[in-house]
């Protein structure tokens, strides 16, 4: 059999798919370094020799021009080209014209070093010596790692390792470096420890003496399994963790020309109710109205590289998060860092293409290939080709969480892990194709993962209950030592968002409101209960009783008078109106909206008083080209489009509940009058509202965003940092140069 070998230097130089075999004059041949006289092995002599010039192009998965050097039956099959190695004639095969240099134009390798005179005698002598291969040798790619499922032996539990899993694996890590782990740290040290990392806040100094005094075995388990059972400063806290993981951002590039979709109500919602992380997964790979915006990407404006179209990036954010996978270089080209091919990625991002599959481009070239549909582990099943573009991406969420798919929960526990420890059972937690330092803990944690439905706050607490957490911090000066030994936790930063909320511990100084609307009550389903019942006290209200369909382009104004024997202790209010509306209380204006898909919300405890109070609301519904109506405008059938208006207010007093809602007992007037919005206004041509139905009435079905908008209202003047440090610096130094000015020693009183 005649070996042939695809020239790398043309398909790297030329581009081109085919050519014609070159060959030496003699004058030429009697230029080339002479063949090595001694035997040659080839994994002394030439196996170093390919690794370092070959295997880039064509060796771990990859073959340009159709040629393989895996294993000694592909380097024999060839390539598109031909024969490149003739056994037995060295001098007249074109593998060694390209590597002497003889003809500048083509020269193999085309970038990197050059052979030199002995290595290309040393290939020669190969050649002529039949072009033996050591059984065994391969430069295919290789099978991926922290990949397979494996359910490792859990050693016996002893006195000096206790029951936790972690600390019964690592036992023998230890004795066989022969490292006596330090005691754990003292009570403070581990309560400030774990509140920053589960809640990312500071012990409040009660809750801290409460738990030093506490003579209970079990005190740190308990304080851990209360952190975690605290579900909406716990989900406050890890929104950071998952908004930069995800992408999920409340400005910025995208959001000018409405490309980019934030996923926060929904992810707060996962958070806050623990959502099993497969499902996490899978409603983000195939995602409903709520959870679009993380495949969606960013529609950039103008010319963009084909590397950055949202079904790459769709690919790039998927293999990166979920399954610690870089695919951005391969996005471009055959990738230089790892083993993926521009195929790989592709053919995943095709998943994502409204017309599947897509042309290849090469570093933002068009290569008039398509690449086809496939995930990057093809093993675990197949996507048809065929399927619509939401079928495609319902496939490829079964296979992402299929049991199979042991890569899945070995990422995230790989970040849990770091997160809490400072640094990843495997090193980088975006590259999970290297070995991990201790893969007994990292499989063992990923299969009770998976064997306990996915819950991640089980993996947390195995994680912050083990003595490996608990042991003093240490510094991890990686530049001056080579291999890891894991000794203890790392000494880690605060978060901007940590250091943030650390000053409003001390100071009292929050946010007044927060910068993505989310539902506060989502982890607590008796408030959430509470709350939908409460809120259902109001009504969808408008001057017709069609209104819901075909309303007037018009605006109107409503009243409500209601009397109080004091002032509430709790008084917020919430409102919204298709198109806009503003609200006076008391004359005062509190709250305006335009857009009734977003409800606004106000204290309302400064404006109210004893006795008789009055909320006056100019309600517009515009024409069907969504532009207000022209004042003293008559009605227009065409303009005929939803109005209406809706409203609660949660007022609390001693103990009593006082709210109201809108409903049938409002006023109405089509006519703007001097003063309308003051107390003590008489509307002569008032007349009762009509109302159109409860919350969920469409086309609005509004009740779950009153919900978030009320649970925002409660916690108005309290909220936890979501805008990073410069925002929390800025309002600390507003609450220092007050101090000075007024002599205060309470900043932000």
């Amino acid at each position: 059999m005649t070996p042939v070998l695809k020239p790398i230097a043309i398909i790297l130089s030329l581009g081109l798919g085919s050519f014609a075999q070159a060959k030496l004059t003699p004058a030429q041949m009697a230029q080339l370094p002479p063949p090595a006289s001694a035997p040659v092995e080839f994994a002394r002599d030439i196996k170093p020799i390919l690794e370092a010039s070959c295997v880039k192009c064509h060796g771990r998965g990859k073959e340009k021009g159709g040629f393989k050097l895996d294993t000694r039956a592909t380097f024999l099959k060839g390539g598109d080209s031909g024969p490149a190695a003739l056994a037995g004639r060295s001098a007249e095969s074109l593998l060694i014209e390209l590597v002497s240099g003889l003809d500048p134009d083509n020269v193999m390798p085309a970038k990197g070093s050059k052979l030199a005179a002995a290595q290309v005698g040393q290939l020669r002598a190969w050649i002529d010596q039949g072009m033996p291969w050591d059984a065994g040798v391969t430069f295919a790619k290789p099978p991926p790692v922290n990949f397979h499922p494996r359910q490792p032996v859990l050693p016996a539990a002893t006195k000096a390792s206790g029951e936790n899993p972690i600390d019964r694996l690592l036992a023998g890590y230890f004795a066989e470096r022969k490292i006596k782990p330090t005691p754990p740290v003292e009570d403070r040290l581990f309560a400030r420890r774990v509140y920053l990392d589960v809640i990312g806040l500071l012990p409040p100094p009660k809750e801290l003496e409460a738990f030093v005094a506490d003579r209970h075995a079990d005190k740190r388990l308990r304080l851990v399994e209360r952190l975690l059972g605290d579900n909406r400063r716990y989900a406050e806290h890890w929104l950071g963790f998952w908004n930069d993981l995800l992408r999920n951002d409340y400005r910025g590039t995208g959001y000018i020309d409405g490309g980019r979709k934030q996923i926060t109500p929904w992810l707060f919602s996962a958070l806050a109710t623990n959502m099993p992380y497969d499902r996490f997964v899978a409603e983000l790979i195939h995602p409903g109205t709520n959870a679009e915006g993380f495949v969606k990407g960013i529609v950039w404006r103008g010319a963009v590289n084909a590397s950055q179209t949202p079904e790459m990036q769709a690919a790039q954010n998927i293999s990166q998060v979920f399954l610690g996978l870089n695919l951005k270089c391969a996005s471009c080209h055959d990738s230089f860092i790892n083993d993926w091919a521009l195929t790989d990625a592709y053919g995943l991002a095709s998943v994502f293409a409204t017309n599947a599959p897509l042309e290849m481009f090469q570093c933002d070239k068009a290569t008039g290939k398509k690449s086809g549909i496939k995930f990057l582990y093809p093993e675990l099943g197949e996507i048809p080709a065929d399927a619509s573009k939401v079928e495609r991406q319902k496939r490829l969420a079964e296979i992402m969480t299929s049991p199979a798919n042991g890569r899945l929960t070995r990422t995230i526990v790989n970040r849990l892990w770091a997160k809490f420890l400072g640094r990843g059972l495997v090193a980088a937690a975006d590259d999970m194709e290297q070995p991990a330092w201790n893969a007994d803990v990292l499989d063992w944690l990923a299969e009770d993962l998976a064997a306990h439905g996915h819950d991640l706050k089980r993996t947390m607490k195995w994680i912050l209950t083990s003595r490996a957490y608990q042991l003093p911090s240490v510094s991890l000066d990686e530049q001056s030592r080579a291999d890891f030994v894991f000794t203890g936790p790392a000494v880690r930063r605060l978060s901007a968002e940590q250091f943030r909320d650390a000053l409003g511990s001390v100071t009292g100084l929050w946010f007044d409101t927060a910068a993505a609307q989310v539902d506060l009550s989502a982890g607590s389903p008796k408030k959430k209960d509470e709350a939908r019942l409460a809120l259902r006290a109001a009504r969808w209200i408008w001057s017709d009783a069609d209104a819901a369909t075909k309303g007037r382009a018009e605006t109107i104004y409503l009243w409500k008078t209601f009397t109080l024997d004091a002032v509430p202790d709790e008084a917020f209010v919430v409102a919204t109106c298709d198109n806009s509306y503003t609200l006076h209380v008391n004359g005062v204006k509190v709250l305006s909206g335009k857009e009734w898909s977003q409800p606004g919300f106000a204290d309302l405890r400064a404006h109210l008083k004893r006795g008789t109070n009055v909320f006056a609301v100019a309600a517009v519904n515009n024409t069907a080209d969504n532009k207000p109506p022209a004042e003293n405008q008559p009605p227009r059938a065409a303009d005929a489009n939803a109005a209406g208006f809706i409203l609660y207010a949660r007022l609390r007093h001693a103990g009593r509940t006082l709210d109201l809602g809108s409903d049938h007992s409002w006023t109405f007037a089509r006519e703007k009058k001097d003063g309308w919005e003051k107390p003590g206004f008489v509307a002569g041509a008032a007349q009762p509202t009509v109302e159109l139905g409860a919350l969920n009435l469409a086309p609005w079905q509004i009740e779950a965003k009153l919900m978030s908008a009320l649970s925002l209202a409660e916690a108005h003047g309290g909220v936890r940092a979501q805008g990073g440090l410069l925002e929390a610096r800025r309002k600390f130094e507003e609450a220092c140069i007050e101090a000075c000015l007024t002599g205060s020693s309470e900043p932000g009183r």
